[in-house]
């Protein structure tokens, strides 16, 4: 594999930003509401508002700076596979996205009153789904990583700052 034939790195602040929202998404989820009577304390509502807010805007910041940069992918990578590639991130953004816009709505239906009906259980659905649609999403992403650590193209050592591939070389 020639050296051009590798994609580019992720800028310093692309792969703080990749790796420190997983642990922000990794304590939304292990914090998680267990049950809607939770947010009758005012504290914890405000602080799942708050929390859902600032996912919400790290999660921007993270697309903001990630949109600009070019692929990891060699250049020689399949048209399939950069589409692929393409569906999952904005698959995963999206629903990492509804998960936080979800989990307000649940909120503000809770305030409004309406804790039980046909809107809250809309809302939970939506919110429920959302998480499923990133665990997928997010299997999908690694189990990609994976495959191309295996590879040697370059693609893992991009944004992994961990076991370093060597690229290996055509014979």
């Amino acid at each position: 594999m020639k050296p051009s034939d590798i994609g580019q790195s992720y800028s310093t602040t692309g792969k703080l930003l990749h790796w420190g929202f997983i642990g922000v998404f990794a304590y939304g989820i292990f914090k998680q509401v267990d049950d809607l009577s939770q947010l009758d304390d005012p504290a914890f509502l405000r602080f799942e508002f708050i929390f859902a807010c600032a996912y919400l805007l790290i999660l921007a910041l993270r697309f903001w700076v990630m949109r600009g940069q070019a692929s990891a992918l060699p250049l020689g990578t399949p048209t399939w596979q950069r589409v692929a590639a393409k569906l999952v991130h904005y698959g995963m953004y999206m629903a990492l996205m509804a998960i936080a816009v979800t989990g307000l709505a649940i909120g503000v239906v809770f305030t409004l009153g309406m804790r039980n009906g046909a809107l809250m259980e809309l809302c939970i659905a939506a919110h429920e789904a959302s998480i499923a649609a990133s665990y997928g999403l997010i299997t999908l992403h690694v189990a990609a990583a994976v495959y191309h650590r295996v590879l040697g193209d370059g693609v893992w050592s991009a944004m992994v700052p961990i076991l370093k591939e060597r690229p290996k070389r055509r014979g």
